[in-house]
C-alpha cells in the first residue's frame, strides 16, 4: 500500500496535477485507488467506455491502435508518473486507443464521478485538466510531424532527446544516462517504423557517438542527438 503522502508527492510530479497545491493534491489522492496489471494484460481497448484515468506508479503501459491492415501503431509508453486514459474519461466518448501493460504494472486510478466531484469542489483541477489536454494535442501534432517529415534516425534522435530531457531537464554536461527496458520491436512501434530499420538506425546513432548502449542502459549525447534530430 502506498502511503498517502507518497501519492501526494507523486501527483505533484505529474503533468496533470503538478500545478495544484498540496491540499488540492491530497483531495485528489483521497479519491484514488490502487490497481495492478500483469504483463501483456489489456487495460482497456479502443471503443470501450472511459470510466477512469490512470497514474502509473511502476512499470510501462503501451498506448496503441490497430490500423485497417491489422498493424499496431504505438503512440507512446506511459511510464512511472505518467497519466493515461484521460480523453474518454473527460469527454464522455469511447476510448480512442488500446492500453496494454508491457510488464508488471502498478497504478492508481481515478473514476469519472470522483474527477467530476473534484472539478466542482476544486476549480483549479478543471483548469489543470484544460492545460493538460492542450499539451496532449501539441504532443500529438509533434509526433505526427516527426513521422511524416523525418527519417528514422531523426525520429529516434528526437525520441531519445525527449527521454533524456524528461529525466534531467536541467542537464548541462551534455550527456544523460537513461534506462529503456523495452525491445526494439516496441521502439519500432513508438516511432512508426519496422524493427530491422530501427536496428540499422540505432547502429548509425551509435557510430556517430550520439548513443552508447549497454543493455537497457543508454548514454545520450545531447549535442549529437540534436544535430541528427534537426533541433540544434
Amino acid at each position: 500500500m502506498l502511503a498517502k503522502s507518497a501519492i501526494v508527492d507523486l501527483l505533484g510530479r505529474t503533468s496533470l496535477f503538478g500545478s495544484l497545491d498540496e491540499a488540492e493534491r491530497r483531495a485528489v489522492a483521497d479519491e484514488m485507488r490502487e490497481v495492478s496489471f500483469d504483463p501483456n494484460q489489456v487495460i482497456f481497448t479502443r471503443g470501450d467506455t472511459g470510466r477512469e484515468i490512470y497514474l502509473v506508479v511502476s512499470g510501462r503501459v503501451r498506448i496503441s491502435v490497430l490500423t485497417a491492415e491489422g498493424r499496431e501503431l504505438s503512440f507512446a509508453h506511459a511510464e512511472p508518473g505518467a497519466i493515461f486514459g484521460e480523453i474518454a474519461m473527460l469527454d464522455g466518448g469511447p476510448r480512442s486507443a488500446d492500453a496494454t501493460a508491457v510488464g508488471k504494472v502498478s497504478a492508481l486510478s481515478l473514476s469519472k464521478p470522483a474527477f467530476k466531484r473534484l472539478m466542482e469542489t476544486h476549480p483549479h483541477v478543471a483548469e489543470a485538466a484544460m492545460r493538460f489536454l492542450c499539451t496532449r494535442i501539441r504532443e500529438a501534432d509533434q509526433q505526427l510531424e516527426a513521422i511524416a517529415l523525418y527519417p528514422i534516425e531523426g525520429r529516434l534522435a528526437r525520441f531519445f532527446l525527449a527521454a533524456a530531457r524528461a529525466k534531467e531537464p536541467d542537464s548541462e554536461d551534455g550527456r544523460v544516462t537513461i534506462d529503456l527496458p523495452i525491445s526494439q520491436s516496441e521502439l519500432a512501434l513508438l516511432i512508426g517504423a519496422s524493427r530491422p530499420k530501427v536496428n540499422t538506425a540505432l547502429s548509425m546513432l551509435e557510430t556517430s557517438g550520439a548513443l552508447e548502449r549497454n543493455g537497457s542502459r543508454i548514454v545520450c549525447d545531447l549535442e549529437e542527438l540534436e544535430a541528427i534530430a534537426g533541433t540544434a
